[in-house]
């Protein structure tokens, strides 16, 4: 492969880092609703969960956090949306260290929120 088409390739696969953080953000909702909707209905079922499903999921959002924002900061050279979704990463970081229940939740949710705007502010500076 020339080094041309794979700088098209990595463009390609580039434009769309905020894209997929978006939905992955998405998935993240949907697992704390469900999770929290779960264990009201059925409260033994926070032992069937892999304990760190939560510190993965927040690794993986801090890499497409720092590959999305910090690349758009080299493309666009704006700095708000890397703050606004690091903000949002240090809120869900911050959620892995209060104990279990609504105000966990609602961190989580804020942060994930802060993330979504993060990328959202992002994606629409780069194009």
């Amino acid at each position: 492969m020339t080094s041309a088409a794979l700088s098209h390739a990595w463009n390609r696969i580039d434009s769309r880092f905020d894209s997929i953080a978006i939905g992955i953000s998405g998935l993240c909702i949907v697992h704390c609703i469900a999770t929290s909707l779960l264990l009201v209905v059925m409260a033994s079922a926070g032992a069937l969960l892999d304990p760190h499903i939560h510190e993965y999921g927040l690794a993986f959002a801090i890499l497409f956090g720092v590959l999305a924002l910090g690349k758009g900061i080299v493309s666009h050279g704006y700095m708000m949306p890397a703050a606004v979704g690091g903000f949002g990463l240090g809120m869900m970081t911050g959620a892995l260290h209060v104990p279990h229940g609504e105000v966990e939740t609602l961190f989580t949710m804020l942060g994930v929120f802060f993330l979504v705007l993060g990328h959202d502010l992002n994606r629409r500076a780069t194009h």
